[in-house]
């Protein structure tokens, strides 16, 4: 089985809050609505460039380019490198309710369990942040497969490290993308939420 993290696994937690207090410690003081803005247009820069963090090194880059592109959408005059750690450091994930329990009944059944996503390779830094990274066989993005959602390469990638067919896996996700790449691939799809997934089928 494979699963998507964003919106299916994990969701961000008051990433704007977290944000504006990382300013307000290094003496910036923005309104919630200014934040939000910036935190928007850099969640936008994110989406067109996450495939190039391949490696340590590009991961670090985006991340200094992300924080540099929050900075000047809030005109905050800090140096991107030394608070992209801080931005980082805000983008808190947590787990949907009922999402680890029921990763947890899909392991006792005895399924092989990949998380898939569009992410840079910082997926699975971000899984152990938060304890989910054991409950994963495989931990497979985007970037790494150098394939975005819904072309097939990531789920057949992802599929070959379980050494599950496409046949007999299914695809856990919350859009178009995922419902698409999933068929594309030969894999059936359950759609979100992930907490009655093993209900669905047919799991005790």
């Amino acid at each position: 089985m494979t699963v998507d993290a964003m919106g299916t696994l994990v969701e961000l937690h008051e990433p704007v809050e977290r944000l504006a207090r990382a300013l307000l410690d290094r003496g910036v003081e923005r309104s919630r609505e200014q934040v939000a803005e910036a935190f928007g247009k850099e969640v936008r820069y994110y989406l067109e460039h996450k495939l190039e963090a391949r490696d340590p090194e590009s991961l670090a880059a985006l991340r200094r380019e992300c924080a540099g592109v929050f900075l000047e959408a809030v005109d905050a005059d800090l140096d991107p490198e030394k608070f992209s750690a801080a931005f980082v450091e805000a983008m808190v994930f947590r787990p949907f309710d009922g999402a680890v329990p029921a990763l947890e009944r899909l392991r006792a059944a005895g399924l092989g369990l990949a998380c898939v996503s569009d992410w840079d390779i910082g997926l699975q830094e971000q899984l152990a942040k938060v304890g989910l990274d054991h409950l994963f066989d495989v931990v497979l993005t985007s970037a790494e497969a150098g394939a975005p959602k819904p072309e097939p390469a990531l789920f057949l990638e992802a599929l070959s490290r379980l050494r599950v067919e496409p046949g007999r896996a299914v695809h856990v996700g919350d859009g178009h993308t995922d419902r698409n790449g999933a068929h594309e691939a030969g894999l059936a799809f359950e759609p979100v939420p992930l907490a009655t997934v093993p209900e669905r089928l047919g799991l005790r």
